[in-house]
């Protein structure tokens, strides 16, 4: 799932430069360097700056960024920060005790608008934050175990339930169990966006 999403769509000077001309032949006039203020060049360079960024689709997932910037040993994740416009202290306190903290916005500048003073990256009521990936792993397992206990329990209760006259988990059909519960396990396709 390690999958470029770069946002980086902000150039880190005025513009960029358009890729150099074929040097012209010898004992030709050189060529006449275009006025850097013409509105057309500055389109052109601007156009050329956003090319280089293979990723750029202005309809595209708004909560995608480059995970090569994730700092080793840590996740990103974003996490609610507001719901119409307001926070709820509570889930912040859990967050907080799960070890989610906000990622700094001076850590990514590029994510966020030119002049940008906060301190935070919030997108849509989202926040980016961080935590140690140990925790976060050891998180995913505990999820995964307390899904599998859930099942566990609810096939148990399935197949430990009393048949009686008017039960509608009767267990025998002509000798043959009715209570068998079959499982499989396969990959869910994932639809695109």
């Amino acid at each position: 799932m390690a999958e470029d999403t770069t946002l980086t769509l902000r150039s880190k000077q005025p513009h960029a430069p358009l890729p150099t001309p074929p040097s012209a032949p010898q004992g030709a006039a050189p060529a006449a360097e275009p006025d850097p203020n013409d509105p057309m060049e500055r389109a052109r360079r601007r156009a050329a700056e956003l090319r280089e960024h293979s990723s750029f689709d202005p309809g595209s997932d708004k909560f995608k960024f480059d995970l090569s910037i994730v700092p080793p040993g840590w996740t990103y994740e974003w996490r609610m920060n507001t719901v119409l416009g307001k926070t709820d202290p509570s889930y912040e306190i859990s967050l907080r005790q799960r070890g989610w903290e906000a990622v700094p916005a001076n850590r990514h500048p590029e994510m966020m608008p030119l002049g940008y003073q906060g301190g935070t990256i919030d997108r849509e009521g989202m926040r980016l934050m961080e935590r140690p990936a140990e925790i976060s792993d050891e998180a995913r397992d505990n999820e995964k175990r307390e899904a599998r206990e859930l099942v566990r329990g609810k096939e148990e209760q399935f197949t430990r339930n009393p048949a009686g006259d008017n039960s509608p988990f009767e267990r025998d059909n002509k000798g043959k169990s009715l209570n068998s519960i079959k499982k499989s396990y396969e990959a869910i396709e994932i639809p695109k966006t």
